[in-house]
């Protein structure tokens, strides 16, 4: 009997022992695994074709995808895309003052401060293709985005390439800072300085090359478990 008591103690210690051995973030590589494998892999993988597809489209398109970037910072990524869709071409030939209504009219939070960044970013428009050509989904082309694009940090800039196939950046909204916070990947930060962004960014590095996914692909997959929807 005491044999047989000792053996149950063993057991539960061992149980103990295995749960305490799988880790938060071990648990969110095993929550994306089980994503990888379900339907949900379909759609990121239609997702990911779209954004290749998005480098091959016009001057005026492409512009479009930065614009929606530069209107998407701090405001809902849905709402951002109706706007997108509605807007259309105007991004590219609005005056300053029909774009402002525009945006006011779609109810967008800051009509007149990123429509004036639009505006700006018109003298790039003609060039873009070309620019992100020759620096070839480098950091140097992030960089050259977050420097000469009013609007644009560094989320912005990774959001724009990987909506056009550079899928070596990570998208760092609050969404994917509250799921690595939930996991106790990192501590959630006071703000999103550019030190931090990259500090971040080095721990989903590794958490994409563990699940051999790039980092804009990782994203959808973190995104959707936050919010339950595969956007861009």
């Amino acid at each position: 009997m005491l044999n047989s008591k000792l053996n149950r103690e063993r057991r539960k210690k061992e149980l103990n022992y295995t749960v305490q051995e799988i880790s938060e973030p071990q648990k969110l590589l095993k929550k994306i695994e089980e994503l990888k494998r379900s339907k949900i892999k379909n759609l990121v993988k239609e997702r990911l074709e779209e954004f290749k597809l998005n480098s091959r489209k016009s001057s005026d398109e492409i512009f479009s995808e930065l614009c929606f970037c530069i209107l998407t910072a701090n405001f809902n990524a849905e709402k951002t895309i109706k706007i997108q869709t509605e807007i259309g071409n105007g991004f590219s030939n609005l005056p300053l003052t029909d774009l402002i209504n525009k945006l006011r009219l779609l109810s967008y939070r800051y009509p007149e401060t990123r429509a004036k960044y639009i505006l700006e970013a018109r003298k790039h428009k003609d060039l873009l293709k070309e620019t992100i050509k020759n620096f070839k989904c480098s950091n140097k082309l992030r960089e050259w985005l977050v420097k000469n694009v009013k609007g644009l940090g560094y989320k912005e800039a990774s959001h724009f390439l990987r909506n056009i196939g550079c899928f070596n950046f990570a998208i760092i909204d609050f969404h994917i800072i509250n799921v690595l916070t939930e996991y106790k990947l990192i501590k959630k930060p006071k703000s999103l300085t550019k030190r931090k962004y990259l500090e971040i960014e080095k721990v989903l590095s590794k958490i994409a090359k563990e699940l051999n996914l790039k980092l804009g692909e990782l994203d959808l997959y973190l995104w959707y478990l936050e919010t339950g929807k595969i956007l861009k």
